[in-house]
Order: C-alpha cells, then sequence, then structure tokens
C-alpha cells in the first residue's frame, strides 16, 4: 500500500528573543513572536537554505532527525487507514518483542523500524540495502521508512548499506489518480453482492423453468380438460329413486290380517344381494335385451369419449354401464339409492324403472326356493305320518277281526270273574254241608241236596277253569291275541302323535314361510330431470388440475430422489 509523502518537519524552540537582521521573513511578520507548530502546518519542500538562515537556526532549539522522522513516520501510519484490529495486533506483537511503544501507531513503527510485518502471521525478515540518495524522494520529500532511529542525518553510504529497512514506499504526486486499490470491507461487500447477484440470477432461471414445466404438465392438460368439459362432453341428465326391502313379520295365527300387518326391514345381505344384481353384467345385458341399452350409447350426436362403438362388445357395454348407473346402499337406514345417467332425460328415468322392475323380481326369488324347500319337507312328514297311522289301524282291526271278538282283553276277565264266583259258590255249599254233617241226627235230603249242588259248581268250575287253560294257551289263544292287540294300539298311539307333531311342524313352516316373504317398496319414484347433472364442468377441472398436479409432484420428487442418489 502506498503512502501519502509528508514534507520533512522541524521543531523550534527560541531560547532567547531574536532581532530584527537575524529573524526570519516569516518571524518579522510575527512581531518577533515564536514560529508556529510545524505539525500544524508542514511547509512546503524548500532548496537548502542559505548561510544566514543556518546562522539564524543554530540559535535556537531544534529538535533532532531521528525525532521529526518518527513523528513524520506516525502521521504517514495514521493516514494509512489501519483498522482498530491491526492496531491491537501490532500493540500484542510489539509487546511480545519487547519494544517500548507509546501507542499503536508508535508500535507499528517500532516494529517496521525492526524490519517486523505486524500484520502477517509468518513474521519473516525482509531485509532490503537502499541505494545512494534514497532518503530523499522526488521533490526533496523525506522517505517515511528511510532509517532506523539511531541513524544520523548525514551517514555515508556504507552507512547505509548496513541498516536494515523496509521496502520503500511509492512516492505520490499531488496531480495523481485515485488508487485502483480497494480496502478489504468492500472487496468483501463486492464479493457478497456478487455472489447475491448470481443466486438471484439461478433464482430467476430455476423459478422459470419450473414455470414452463408446470404450464407444460399441469396447466396445458387442465386447460384440454377444461376445454372438453364446458366445450366438447354432451350433457347427460341423471334420473335418482330409492326404494327399500322389508319383509314379513306376522304370524298366520293371528287372524285373518296376521301375517300382512308388521313388517320391518330386510337383513342387509338381501340388500346388498340387490344391490349386487343391479350392478352385474346380467342386469345389463337385460337391459340392453330390453330397452336398448347400447343403441342408445352408440348414437353419433354422443361424444368420442362418452360414445360407444359400432359394433361394441359386453365388455364394453359394462363399462359405460358402470360409468352411468350408480348405486349405493345405506346400512343404519335401509334404504337403496340409485342414479342412472343418460343422454335423454325420457330414457334415463325408463332405465331406472325397469331396473326397479328386476330388483323386485330378484327380491321374490331371494326366498322363494328356501321356503318352497321348507313346506316340501314339512308336507313330505305330515303325510308318512299319516300313512303310518293308517297301517297302524288297519292292522288293529286286522287282530281284532282274527279273534271274532272287539275285546279280549274282557273276554279273559269275563272268564275270572265267574271262576271267582263259582269258587266262592262251592267255599260256601261246603261250608253248608259241613254244617249238615256236624248234626247227630242230619236231614238225609239236605246233605243230598248241598252234595249235589257242591257237585255240580265244582263241574261247572272245571269247564271254565278248562275254557281259560283253552284261552291262555295255544298259537291262537286269547291271551296271545289280546298282547298282539294291544301292540298294535300302542302302535297306533305313536302313530297319532307323530302325525300330529308333523301337523304342527307343517303348519310352523306355512307361518316361516310366510315370515320369509320379501317386498320392495319404491320410496322415491324415478322422474325425468329437465336440466343436465353432468358433465360438472368446474369441479371436474379442478379435479383434473389436482390430479396433474399430483402426478408432477411424485415424478419430481422421484427424480430428485434418483438423482441425489446417483451423484452421492
Amino acid at each position: 500500500m502506498t503512502t501519502k509523502p509528508k514534507a520533512r518537519k522541524f521543531r523550534i524552540r527560541r531560547a532567547a528573543p531574536m532581532t530584527g537582521a537575524s529573524a526570519a521573513p516569516g518571524d518579522a511578520d510575527n512581531g518577533g513572536e515564536t514560529a508556529p507548530d510545524p505539525r500544524a502546518q508542514a511547509p512546503d519542500p524548500q532548496p537548502a537554505p542559505s548561510g544566514a538562515a543556518r546562522q539564524a537556526a543554530a540559535t535556537g532549539d531544534v529538535s533532532s532527525a531521528s525525532q521529526v522522522q518518527g513523528d513524520n513516520t506516525i502521521d504517514a501510519i495514521r493516514q494509512e487507514g489501519l483498522t482498530g484490529r491491526q492496531l491491537r495486533m501490532a500493540r500484542r506483537v510489539a509487546q511480545k518483542h519487547n519494544l517500548p511503544a507509546t501507542s499503536d501507531f508508535d508500535a507499528v513503527r517500532l516494529l517496521r523500524a525492526k524490519g517486523i510485518d505486524p500484520f502477517q502471521r509468518s513474521n519473516m525478515l525482509e531485509l532490503v540495502v537502499p541505494q545512494a540518495g534514497a532518503e530523499q524522494h522526488e521533490g526533496g520529500a523525506p522517505d517515511a521508512f528511510a532509517s532506523l532511529p539511531g541513524a544520523a542525518g548525514g551517514a555515508g553510504a556504507g552507512a547505509a548499506e548496513n541498516r536494515v529497512q523496509l521496502p520503500q514506499t511509492v512516492p505520490v504526486k499531488k496531480q495523481q489518480l485515485p488508487s485502483t486499490e480497494v480496502s478489504p470491507a468492500d472487496r468483501r461487500a463486492q464479493e457478497m453482492f456478487n455472489i447475491q447477484r448470481d443466486i438471484a440470477r439461478r433464482r430467476r432461471r430455476k423459478t422459470g423453468i419450473l414455470l414452463v414445466r408446470l404450464a407444460f404438465f399441469v396447466m396445458l392438460p387442465t386447460f384440454l380438460a377444461g376445454y372438453y368439459f364446458y366445450a366438447i362432453a354432451t350433457p347427460m341428465y341423471a334420473t335418482k329413486s330409492e326404494f327399500l326391502i322389508i319383509q314379513n313379520e306376522g304370524s298366520g295365527g293371528a287372524g285373518p290380517l296376521g301375517g300382512l300387518l308388521p313388517t320391518q326391514f330386510a337383513t342387509n345381505s338381501d340388500s346388498i344381494a340387490v344391490q349386487g344384481f343391479l350392478q352385474s353384467k346380467d342386469a345389463m345385458l337385460r337391459l340392453d335385451r330390453d330397452v336398448g341399452f347400447k343403441s342408445h350409447f352408440t348414437q353419433d350426436w354422443i361424444d368420442p369419449i362418452q360414445r360407444l362403438g359400432e359394433n361394441p362388445t359386453n365388455e364394453e357395454a359394462y363399462k359405460v354401464f358402470k360409468k352411468n348407473v350408480k348405486i349405493g346402499y345405506d346400512p343404519t337406514e335401509g334404504m337403496i339409492r340409485m342414479e342412472v345417467a343418460a343422454a335423454d332425460p325420457e330414457v334415463s328415468a325408463q332405465f331406472a324403472r325397469q331396473l326397479i322392475n328386476y330388483a323386485e323380481e330378484r327380491v321374490n326369488n331371494l326366498s322363494q326356493q328356501k321356503r318352497e324347500d321348507q313346506m316340501r319337507d314339512a308336507r313330505e312328514g305330515f303325510d308318512r305320518a299319516e300313512s303310518e297311522r293308517r297301517e297302524a289301524q288297519e292292522a288293529l282291526v286286522r287282530l281284532q277281526i282274527e279273534g271274532s271278538t272287539l275285546d279280549p282283553e274282557g273276554v279273559i276277565a269275563s272268564l275270572r270273574t265267574q271262576i271267582s264266583t263259582l269258587e266262592t259258590q262251592i267255599i260256601e255249599k261246603e261250608i253248608e254241608l259241613a254244617s249238615l254233617l256236624n248234626n247227630a241226627r242230619p236231614n238225609q235230603s239236605r246233605v243230598d241236596g248241598a252234595r249235589g249242588t257242591l257237585d255240580i259248581l265244582k263241574v261247572q268250575l272245571g269247564l271254565l277253569n278248562n275254557k281259560m287253560t283253552d284261552v291262555s294257551r295255544g298259537e291262537n289263544s286269547l291271551a296271545e291275541l289280546a298282547a298282539r292287540i294291544q301292540i298294535a294300539q300302542a302302535d297306533l298311539a305313536a302313530r297319532d302323535m307323530m302325525m300330529q307333531s308333523a301337523l304342527q311342524q307343517m303348519e310352523q313352516s306355512r307361518v316361516e314361510a310366510s315370515r320369509q316373504v320379501r317386498y320392495l317398496t319404491v320410496a322415491v319414484d324415478p322422474i325425468a330431470s329437465q336440466e343436465p347433472s353432468y358433465p360438472r364442468a368446474f369441479e371436474n377441472t379442478i379435479l383434473a388440475f389436482l390430479v396433474f398436479a399430483g402426478i408432477y409432484l411424485m415424478i419430481s420428487l422421484t427424480a430428485s430422489i434418483l438423482r441425489e442418489q446417483v451423484t452421492s
């Protein structure tokens, strides 16, 4: 860094008032007073003084050349524009080298006089041998770093060669352009400004590229989608309807109307089955066969995206069917909501009514097979019990006919009663005969009559016993016939109970079958709309924007992650 050259300064102290003849011309103007301090005003370089001037100067107290040179050096250091950090660094380095510095600038001066650069970390000595006549530059201005403190002003060339000095500064003329050197603070500020400007330029470039990508990948597709929804898409008319499925809970024995009074919502499985049927390909094929679903959507005035081809397949038609027929089921309310869209409002209502008819047929067929199976089983069980009971009755009648009696048990009981009666009479006659024979002179006629009666009773008792024996023994005895009849009667009673149970089961099956009957009740009838419901241009455009923005964001994040993985 170059320093501004300074003129040589002197300090003159007058020991006694000078005479008018020996006073300098400038002193005469001041009335013989002391000359002004040369620190306040530096005179321009003058040629060597004459002999009279030297004689006048010798009479005063003049500072030494080393002191004047030190002051000049400190003034030059002040004008260098050193920062406070550099001055503090110089003071620390001077203290480290035990230099008697009176100020920060004096520390810089002493260090430079010692050949030490206080602002470099290496602290290397730079030895420069000055040439002859290097003490003064052009115009007679003294060098700010000319000599060390112990050097005399009139030292010779040999002494100057042995003197250690710092590099000489370049003299600055009065008429000189500003220096191109920039302070470190300004340089850092300029570099920071350049960096910020470069960052801003790159941000603008990246922002522009991002806007171009968004316009190409998001805005352009969104504009095309909006143009289609607003200008090209064919308006579709939607017909809404609601219906529910209920079942019978009444009891058949509660009266003539007991099976029709109470109802409740059908189970979720039935409603879900109906919903699945209405959204199936079977319903689409029946709708096409009955009212021409395919022919409606193959018309030329429908836009190409919603229109079917010339001869569409069932799969293509089914895709359009699922798009235009929407069915929802609410399990909390048991309500089935259906929305059918078509290019014509009357056709849409016709489609909806036809689908409701299909649903009603399917509801009627849901439990029909179950009810028929249940009633068939109950009827077969009742018929079988009735036939078995009839067989048991016929077997009992045959047994009664074989024994020529209707009640063998009654016959046996009658014989037993007769035998018991004869035995009682025989005992009475034996007692009577014994009482007659106990007399001393018994009546012979009465004794004979008692004996004859007793014999007759015994003969009759024997006949009854023989008859009872014949009834109890043999293959066709009354005992065996009575046992067979008893078994037949027990079998007939069991068959009666079985037939009664089958009759009750059939009645219960009939009641359950009546409870399982399903009914489809239409809550909201399908009515043709007067204004189109689709397409919803604004909502669909916003949805398209969100979809394209999401796709772009996903692709951008994926590309950024892959780029980072590759470059890492």
